[in-house]
C-alpha cells in the first residue's frame, strides 16, 4: 500500500499508547464462563447465560440490548456428516432458521464503521473487545447504537494508519493473545461499492469481524490403470485422487489437521489468481509456469465462522469469510512438496479415503467446505446426499458486509 509502512509506525508506538489503556472486565465471584473453548477461563455455566464478558461489569449510559445465548455445542471428534461439518464451520446463526438466535447474537455485538459511511456495517465485535476502544484515539464507542466508528482519516492511506497504531498499541500490550500470531501482512476492508476503506492487520481482522479474503486450490490427478490386454496400449482411468497436506505441528492455527492443497490469505492490492500462484509455489513447490497455465478458477466458498480454540487466540471472535476456490488436474509426474515450513508433508489420497477424514474430522473447517464444494462440482457428492440443498446453497453465504 502506497505511503503506508507498519515498520516505521512501531518507532512512534510508546507515544500513541494511552496511559490509561482501559482494562477487561474482572470476572466476578463465582462467575463462570459458558465458553468450552477458552482453555484459559473458567468451566462451562448451563444454558442461558452470555457467551461474552459480563456486560454488567461495564460502566455504561444505558443499560445494553441484550438477548440470551444458547449454550454452545463442544467439537465432536466424529463420525460427522456433511452436514456437521457445515454447520462446524458456518456456524453464525441464520434469520431464516433461527430466528431469535440470531437477533440474539446481533444485539450482543458492537457494528464497526468508519465515519464516512456511517450506514455501512464492516463487521461485528466482541463487547470484552469493543469496550478496549473506550478512551482511545480515533476512535468513537455508541452505546445506544451499540456501534464503533474510526473517526479519524477520510482517506484510505490515513485510515489504515489509524487502525495500525490502535492494533500495535494493543499489541504492545500483550492485551489479546490473537494478536501473539501478528504476522505483518495487510488485509483489505472494502465498502459499499467495492472501495478500499482500510488496511488491517491479518491477525488483528478476527477482533474486528471483518471480511478477509483467500484462494484455495484442490489438486487432483486421474491416474491411468495399466492395459488388460496386449492391444489396449493404455488403460482407462483409475478413480481421482487428491494431494492432500497435513498442515506443520508447529503451526499457531489448527496445527496437525489436514488443508487443502495449497490454501492462503489474500493480501491489499493482491488479486486471487496471484494470490494463488505465490501461494502454490510457497506451500506446494508447484511451478508458477504449471499453476498460470493448468489452474482454474470455479467460484469462490462463503462462510461465517466463529472461532474456536483451534484457531489460536480469543475464542468467539467472528470471521466471515470469502475463499476464491481453484481446481489443478496434475500430470501423474508431479508431486507437491512442503517449502515454507506451514506443511509437515503431502499425501495422495483417494476419494474415499477424503471422506473418512471429513467424516473423522481431520481436516481444518474451512478446508472441510472447499472439499465438500468440489465433491459437488465434480458429482461425487449428488442429490441423493442428506442435506444436499442445504450445502450447496450455505457454501454461497450472503453477507451483511461489504464484498468485493
Amino acid at each position: 500500500m502506497e505511503n503506508f509502512n507498519l515498520t516505521k509506525l512501531r518507532d512512534n508506538l510508546r507515544d500513541y499508547i494511552p496511559k490509561d489503556l482501559p482494562k477487561l472486565p474482572s470476572w466476578p465471584a463465582g462467575h463462570t464462563s459458558m465458553n468450552p473453548d477458552d482453555e484459559d477461563g473458567p468451566p462451562a455455566l448451563a444454558s442461558g447465560t452470555q457467551s461474552d464478558l459480563p456486560l454488567d461489569t461495564i460502566a455504561t449510559p444505558e443499560p445494553p440490548r441484550q438477548m440470551v445465548l444458547a449454550e454452545p455445542k463442544p467439537i465432536q471428534p466424529g463420525p460427522k456428516t456433511n452436514l456437521d461439518l457445515m454447520n462446524e464451520c458456518d456456524n453464525f446463526p441464520y434469520y431464516q432458521t433461527d430466528t431469535k438466535l440470531f437477533f440474539a447474537h446481533i444485539n450482543t455485538y458492537y457494528a464497526l464503521y468508519v465515519a464516512d459511511y456511517p450506514d455501512t456495517e464492516l463487521g461485528y465485535i466482541l463487547p470484552s473487545v469493543a469496550q478496549v476502544f473506550r478512551g482511545l484515539p480515533d476512535w468513537k464507542i455508541d452505546e445506544s447504537e451499540r456501534s464503533l466508528t474510526l473517526i479519524t482519516g477520510n482517506t484510505e492511506v490515513e485510515r489504515s494508519k489509524a487502525v495500525a497504531m490502535t492494533t500495535q498499541a494493543l499489541r504492545a500490550t500483550g492485551h489479546f493473545k490473537i494478536l501473539r500470531g501478528w504476522r505483518d501482512e495487510l488485509y483489505p476492508v472494502y465498502g459499499p461499492k467495492g472501495e478500499l476503506l482500510f488496511s488491517i492487520e491479518r491477525a488483528a481482522s478476527a477482533l474486528f469481524g471483518v471480511v478477509t479474503y483467500g484462494c484455495h486450490m484442490t489438486a487432483y490427478t486421474r491416474p491411468k490403470r495399466p492395459a488388460d490386454t496386449e492391444e489396449e496400449e493404455v488403460g482407462g482411468e483409475e478413480e481421482m485422487r487428491i494431494w492432500i497436506p497435513r498442515r506443520a505441528a508447529t503451526k499457531q492455527t489448527y496445527s496437525g489437521m489436514l488443508d487443502n492443497t495449497v490454501a492462503g490469505g489474500i493480501a491489499t492490492g493482491e488479486n486471487p489468481f496471484e494470490s494463488l500462484v505465490r501461494e502454490s509455489a510457497e506451500e506446494a513447490s508447484l511451478p508458477p509456469s504449471l499453476v498460470r497455465a493448468h489452474a482454474k478458477s470455479v467460484g469462490t466458498v462463503t462462510y461465517f465462522h466463529i472461532r474456536d480454540h483451534r484457531a489460536g487466540g480469543e475464542t468467539r471472535l467472528l470471521q466471515p469469510e470469502c475463499q476464491y476456490v481453484y481446481d489443478l488436474e496434475l500430470p501423474e509426474e508431479v508431486v507437491p512438496k512442503p517449502s515454507d515450513g506451514e506443511v509437515a508433508g503431502f499425501e495422495l489420497m483417494g476419494v474415499e479415503g477424503v471422506k473418512e477424514a471429513l467424516r473423522n474430522g481431520e481436516f481444518k473447517p474451512n478446508c472441510a467446505l472447499v472439499l465438500l464444494d468440489f465433491f459437488v462440482r465434480h458429482g461425487i457428492l449428488t442429490a441423493g446426499e442428506e442435506g444436499f440443498v442445504e450445502i450447496v446453497t450455505r457454501l454461497h453465504r450472503r453477507f451483511e458486509f461489504p464484498t468485493v
